[in-house]
């Protein structure tokens, strides 16, 4: 069963604009990867931009598992739906609904959360039902932005309720999951984020300083998160295991 009476907190302005951000997507991603296995969802997929980078197959033929695109905005998943089908030859589930309106019996061994957790307004019952429906050795796999002090026109203009750091989410950690990762990534970004909010406070960046960052500042980042061990970043990415 599905829901698409969606009223939420989302509006997906910038997921145009992002779909183009191929360096970034591709960094984020291989940290994420390695733990995504057997059936994954993931949840609030959008347009469809992240998932060929997610898919360990990388949206080719094959697999025996299935990956459920979950999407409750009727509008993006229409696109999410096309996209997929005109860009990938993997046969996507895409599903409209939240995971609340997924059927309760359904188990998956991937939970996938790529820029979503901060939309949701109760982020700690989520993640509750997330663990729910997780199989035993089930993960879940969250990447969001970092630190609450950030915050800034750009996260309001999207629908942020919040940023996140390490203790935010080690406080709403599912009972029965331990947390196999966690990390800051774009450690050069955090100094572009930081200047955006005390200096130009865009509700929106452009395509000409997001292609700058994307080509020039996220590969400074992948050299400087190894030497500072991952310890900033203006992204945090957190996963979680089912005992």
């Amino acid at each position: 069963m599905s829901d698409c009476n969606y009223v939420g907190n989302y509006v997906g302005l910038e997921l145009e604009l992002f779909a183009a951000v191929r360096k970034w997507k591709t960094y984020w991603s291989r940290q994420i990867r390695p733990f995504i296995h057997g059936d994954v969802i993931e949840v609030g997929a959008g347009i469809g931009s992240n998932t060929p980078f997610l898919d360990p197959i990388g949206g080719e033929p094959g697999g025996d598992h299935r990956w459920v695109c979950l999407e409750p905005d009727p509008l993006l998943l229409a696109q999410l739906t096309k996209t997929l089908k005109e860009t990938t030859s993997r046969q996507y589930e895409t599903l409209c609904g939240t995971l609340q309106t997924v059927d309760g019996s359904q188990r998956f061994d991937t939970i996938i959360y790529i820029d979503v957790l901060e939309h949701i307004a109760n982020d700690r019952e989520e993640l509750n039902i997330a663990a729910d429906r997780l199989r035993p050795g089930g993960r879940i796999i969250v990447l969001a932005p970092a630190h609450q002090w950030l915050f800034s026109p750009f996260d309001a203009a999207i629908g942020h309720f919040r940023r996140y750091n390490r203790s935010m989410l080690r406080s709403i950690s599912p009972a029965g999951l331990m947390i196999e990762k966690l990390i800051y990534l774009d450690s050069a970004g955090l100094t572009a984020s930081a200047a955006n909010l005390l200096f130009f406070r865009q509700s929106m960046p452009t395509k000409a300083q997001l292609s700058f960052w994307d080509h020039w500042i996220v590969p400074a980042s992948q050299v400087m998160d190894k030497l500072l061990l991952h310890s900033v970043g203006k992204s945090i990415v957190a996963i979680w295991r089912k005992n």
